[in-house]
């Protein structure tokens, strides 16, 4: 008679249902998975073999055929030894299929039956209790992360023996936590940079703020040396925390990319991703045979860092365009096409020419023209009119350099305003289905970012000096939109455009 044990698969950040059936046939003794499953689930012939025995149980000596359901879909990883060992101890009589037919099973198992944890468990569990599963069994190393799901009685097990067990006589408490706390825990970080060790940099400073208040693009233009990433670092320190939903999607995806620490089951902290130039398309986007997140995934409801921004190859700078455009990522094979959430800050940092000294007052620039135009070129138009504020970062004078201001304004101080003008967002977008001022649609605009005539009299004259695009008159708006939360203004007003079109346009090699 078949078995069926209850378990999941994961198909980018879903998770599906997925039906271990057993079945036990007098035959030479063999041992068979079929139902599209990869190597690793192939090698759990033997680790499951292996836990069973060496857990004190009998391993069947018959033929024993596997078959995960639905056929058609694509598993992969290593949380089905424990599903498939406990059909195998249900075929022995060791276990009661009554007992277990309410329950699902994810688990890795060591060759002494240990369970050892598994990455995705958060989106496994979520998948599973969409489908009304209740009761889950997960490696005790997975019991906190799995527990972030609410709503679902977790049982951390140790190793095998520990499962069967708790359908005996010692039953396995079940996993709850506060997850309030860890949200708590996070408005308490300390961070090591400080915007207070920044000395001048006011004009880059106020424009780092309004990015990380309505989650704007940047990219900041200067000399060696002028600061650039260190206010880069600083950034994080100002970003304000991170909502529920925002937390739990993160764990999600770093769950799935096993980038998740078992001392920190939930994301806390907005992402801050600094990439090196040598990083591939594939590194950035994600991709391989089997899909995986790339870094604009994981920067997600964070900030992507990009410093010596031009000296990535043109192809991988070209494949931001349209995540920046639609804050999402296809990532199309040929049996299936999966979509990654993409909704992150791009922050950017370059010299104005190779030397890096061009329109230095100090030290004169050694470039010809030629070379000047064919390093500014390696950013295109086209990625440039999605970066909301791009200014330029001057060398520090000498009196700067040498002044150290003890009430200079702290992180903490920034970030308050920050976090009061996400708020004014929030409530103002709650109906909307987005969180800030950069991820607004055409049609948003036209309702949240009306302007006054002198305002749009000031638009239209800039309209015609810079030539400007539609997506660049729209992202203007939504630049003026977030000042004047800032600003605690419920209307755009002519100074909120002014300051917009300021930092919008005072990079002219865009």
């Amino acid at each position: 008679m078949v078995n069926k044990v209850t378990s999941a698969a994961v198909i980018g950040l879903n998770a599906y249902k997925v039906s271990v059936e057993t079945d036990v046939l007098n035959g030479l003794p063999g041992f068979a998975i079929v139902g599209l499953p990869d190597a690793s689930i192939n090698e759990a012939r033997d680790r499951v073999r292996s836990a069973i025995k060496n857990s004190g149980f009998t391993f069947p000596a018959k033929k024993v055929v596997i078959n995960l359901a639905p056929a058609d879909l694509k598993k992969e990883g290593s949380n089905f030894d424990l599903p498939i060992a406990v059909g195998l101890l249900v075929e022995e009589g060791v276990l009661e299929e009554e007992k277990i037919k309410d329950c699902a099973f994810i688990g890795e198992l060591s060759l002494d039956g240990t369970l050892r944890g598994v990455n995705g468990v958060l989106p496994l569990i979520l998948g599973l209790k969409e489908e009304g599963v209740k009761n889950i069994f997960v490696p005790q190393v997975n019991a906190v992360e799995a527990a972030l799901a609410g709503n679902v009685n977790i049982f951390g097990a140790m190793c095998l023996g520990d499962v069967v067990n708790h359908f005996a006589d010692v039953q396995i408490k079940p996993t709850i936590i506060d997850i309030n706390r860890y949200l708590t825990d996070c408005a308490k970080q300390e961070y090591i940079y400080d915007f207070k060790d920044v000395k001048g940099q006011q004009k880059a400073k106020r424009a780092l703020e309004i990015a990380a208040a309505g989650g704007h693009n940047m990219l900041m233009t200067g000399s060696p040396g002028s600061g650039k990433t260190l206010m880069a670092k600083c950034f994080a320190s100002i970003l304000p925390p991170l909502e529920l939903s925002e937390a739990l999607e993160l764990t999600k995806i770093y769950s799935i990319s096993g980038l998740l620490s078992s001392d920190e089951p939930l994301m806390t902290k907005r992402p801050f991703r600094a990439v090196h130039h040598t990083a591939s398309a594939n590194g950035i986007i994600g991709g391989g045979s089997s899909p995986k997140p790339g870094e604009i995934t994981l920067a997600h409801r964070g900030v992507l860092f990009l410093d010596e921004m031009v000296e990535f190859p043109r192809n991988v700078l070209e494949v931001l365009r349209q995540p920046l455009e639609d804050g999402e990522i296809v990532i199309s094979r040929a049996k299936h096409s999966i979509k990654y959430p993409a909704k992150f800050m791009l922050l950017g940092a370059m010299n104005p020419c190779p030397c890096g000294y061009l329109g230095d007052k100090e030290k004169q620039c050694t470039c010809s023209e030629f070379q000047i135009s064919r390093y500014k070129s390696r950013l295109s138009g086209p990625l440039l009119d999605r970066i909301d504020l791009q200014v330029e970062v001057p060398r520090l004078t000498a009196n700067e350099l040498l002044n150290i201001v003890p009430s200079a304004e702290t992180s903490s101080d920034i970030r308050k305003r920050v976090i009061k003008a996400r708020k004014i967002q929030a409530e103002r977008y709650k109906n909307e289905g987005i969180l800030t001022n950069s991820e607004l649609t055409s049609k948003l605009i036209k309702k949240y970012c009306q302007i006054d005539k002198e305002s749009a009299d000031l638009l239209k004259t800039a309209v015609v000096k810079y030539q400007l695009s539609g997506r660049r008159y729209d992202r203007i708006l939504k630049l003026a939109r977030t000042i004047a939360d800032l600003d605690n203004s419920e209307n755009i007003k002519q100074t909120h455009v002014m300051q917009a079109l300021q930092y919008r346009m005072s990079n002219q090699s865009g």
